[in-house]
């Protein structure tokens, strides 16, 4: 069998146009449905979930849909609410160990997996989510978090 090679490049509509990634996965749609089936883990993750104060995870739901949206190409309503995203900064409070990444991952994987996209749509959404989940590690073995303005140990960068 024979699979036709695809020139490199930004997705394309139907009719050749330019789209962006985030047009190119269903938009909106898409990416409400992958925060919400990661939540869904993330709700009952004995690790994960005391990193959430909001009982019903709304706001959580809300900030990372506003941002995969915005990051792929969509509405910039993240930046408008928050201003620049700023990962490290925001998570640094936050104890952010191997472990807790590992989770992360994997609730994430199983959202991924959810959403049936291409195969090339999938590995470009997972590489990023994947690179993001171990650039936030901050701490080893669950330990406690840098306080703030100190630096992340060089074991963990």
């Amino acid at each position: 069998m024979t699979i036709p090679l695809q020139p490199a490049g930004p997705p394309r509509s139907d009719d050749g146009e330019q789209i962006s990634f985030y047009e190119a996965v269903g938009g909106a749609a898409t990416f409400t449905a992958l925060v919400d089936r990661f939540y869904e883990g993330v709700a009952d993750d004995e690790l994960l979930r005391p990193m959430y104060p909001e009982e019903d995870l709304s706001g959580a739901k809300h900030r990372l849909a506003t941002f995969l949206m915005q990051f792929w190409g969509g509405p910039k309503t993240y930046g408008a609410e928050r201003g620049h995203p700023r990962l490290r900064m925001r998570h640094a409070p936050f104890p952010v160990s191997p472990a807790a990444r590992d989770a992360w991952l994997r609730h994430m994987r199983t959202a991924v997996d959810s959403l049936e996209l291409p195969p090339l749509h999938e590995q470009t959404l997972w590489d990023y989510l994947e690179r993001a989940a171990h650039s936030l590690v901050n701490t080893y073995d669950g330990g406690p978090a840098p306080a703030a303005g100190q630096d992340v140990p060089d074991r963990l960068n």
